[in-house]
């Protein structure tokens, strides 16, 4: 052991036992250890600005005066870290060119849906159409932001009239709507109606329903109905021709203003009308049989009579009717249950006597049709 020097100072225990372990005899499993623990320490992370990413699906709807702001808040910082609190949302509106104004505020948590309503002045609900563009920007607790969000655009100007007087009629083709008719300002004017329809718990049922569409294809459970104007205006009155009988919807319709502003399509929707809800019961007979034929069978006594099928979905069946021709009134000869198919032969047809025959069709709600055209045979008498 070597003696202590004047002028040296020992080594502190850490160093030395650093010292020991980092020596070039050492173990290797011990220089390992050296390597990962006599590194210098690494530079501190940047703290975060915490500034939330700008929001990238803003959408602007105006209705009346009233422009309805809606967007979905992101959930992360720009570093990736989860908001955990509320955030602050600023919200921009800018007429045409001019600067941006700020009309107002609101707060939302990470990955909500936010909304905010930006009520026009005076000014802006009066005039020829002009393009308002919107932004947001949400700003962390220090009244920062990663900058504006996603632009979205509306109209300031007058906005079409209320939509006032709305009523429907159940007729056999759809539902015919009517409303108060009103002036509209420039642009490409429409009303727009809305249909839903009214699931009922007791509507659990075997009855078939009848639709307006095509082939009896179902409706949809939603429906909405676009009504240009022409040239002479609103027209106050539309046709849906897409309902199905027996059911209850609700209506509701507005008028809509469409344009385009610097390039930028935007809508501009009048108040809409009250709801109004309607009953479509069915009160309207099927088609009436075409192509009745009478044909005489001597050989079994019989008239045998024959039409075309009538396809409505509803369809109950058929009614046949008899008269001697020429004189007295028409009575029911097939049985009190209406029959299914399109044909019937009548065995109490006396032999000698001329017969006119009609034929009507019947639906699951009572309803008959018109009888179809007469025809007229004789069952001839038995030769000898």
């Amino acid at each position: 052991m070597k003696p202590w020097r004047r002028g040296a100072r020992p080594a502190a225990p850490g160093i030395v036992l650093a010292s020991a372990l980092c020596a070039p005899d050492a173990a290797a499993g011990i220089l390992l250890l050296c390597l990962g623990g006599c590194g210098t320490v690494g530079a501190p992370l940047p703290p975060s600005l915490a500034l939330p990413v700008p929001v990238t699906d803003l959408a602007a709807n105006r209705v009346g005066d009233t422009v309805h702001l809606e967007w979905v808040m992101p959930r992360r910082t720009t570093d990736k870290l989860v908001i955990k609190q509320p955030v602050t949302v600023h919200v921009c509106r800018k007429l045409e060119a001019g600067p941006c104004v700020t009309v107002g505020e609101a707060q939302f948590g990470g990955g909500k849906p936010g909304h905010f309503e930006d009520v026009l002045p005076a000014q802006l609900t009066a005039g020829p159409a002009r393009l308002l563009t919107y932004t947001i920007e949400l700003r962390n607790h220090m009244g920062h932001a990663a900058g504006p969000s996603k632009a979205a655009y509306s109209a300031a100007g007058l906005a079409p009239a209320p939509m006032n007087g709305l009523a429907g009629e159940i007729r056999a083709d759809g539902v015919l709507l009517r409303w108060h008719a009103a002036s509209v300002p420039d642009g490409t004017a429409a009303v727009s109606i809305h249909r839903t329809l009214i699931q009922q718990a007791q509507a659990k049922t075997s009855k078939q329903q009848r639709s307006v569409l095509p082939m009896g294809e179902a409706p949809p459970p939603e429906a909405a109905l676009l009504v240009p104007f022409k040239a002479e205006g609103d027209p106050g009155r539309a046709l849906d021709p897409s309902i199905a009988f027996d059911q209850s919807y609700t209506y509701r319709a507005e008028r809509v203003t469409e344009l385009t502003l610097n390039g930028h399509p935007v809508k501009i929707e009048g108040v809409a009308s009250d709801a109004i809800t309607l009953a479509t019961k069915d009160v309207f007979p099927p088609r009436t049989p075409q192509d009745l034929a009478a044909v005489a069978v001597t050989a079994d006594h019989a008239i045998d009579l024959s039409w075309t099928a009538d396809i409505e979905p509803d369809l109950v069946g058929y009614i046949v009717y008899r008269r001697e021709a020429e004189s007295g009134p028409a009575a029911r000869i097939s049985p009190a249950a209406p029959i299914g198919a399109p044909a019937y032969r009548d065995l109490t047809a006396v032999p000698g006597h001329a017969y006119t025959y009609s034929v009507s069709a019947i639906d699951q709600d009572g309803n008959e049709s018109a009888r179809s055209t007469e025809v007229e045979e004789t069952l001839p008498n038995a030769g000898p």
